[in-house]
């Protein structure tokens, strides 16, 4: 099939799946025409990519996981290194949550504050204008 083809069966544009390519992550042959040309493996193939990039994964990751993938789950066999790789980016999701919820929670004080000013400003300022002065 086609890359037009290929796109339409999995959903996935076709710049997307070129450079699903140029990242090594599917390797179309090439017919007489120079026309790209997949295989149903190649179905399988990108829907594993998408999973696995929905999980957090970079492509450079798939790269290394994709070896260890079967179904379009897809399940992961035991491959070398493979639980490291896949620990080493939960850690990573851990840390900018981390970051996250620190980040959100003085965005958060910062807001409070100020609603307590606003509060203050506003009360302050409903007894009407101040009194002249007397002369």
């Amino acid at each position: 099939m086609l890359i037009g083809e290929l796109s339409r069966q999995t959903g996935v544009n076709t710049h997307q799946l070129r450079y699903y390519e140029a990242q090594g992550l599917i390797e179309p042959a090439r017919g007489s025409s120079g026309y790209r040309e997949y295989g149903t493996d190649d179905v399988v193939t990108v829907t594993q990519i998408r999973r696995l990039l929905e999980a957090g994964l970079s492509t450079q990751e798939i790269g290394f996981l994709l070896p260890c993938a079967t179904g379009s789950a897809p399940d992961l066999e035991p491959c070398p290194e493979l639980l490291d790789t896949l620990r080493a980016r939960l850690h990573g999701l851990d840390d900018r949550i981390d970051t996250l919820a620190r980040s959100r929670e003085t965005l958060a004080d910062y807001i409070s504050v100020t609603e307590k000013r606003v509060s203050t400003y506003l009360r302050s300022h409903d007894a009407g204008p101040p009194e002249p002065a007397a002369t």
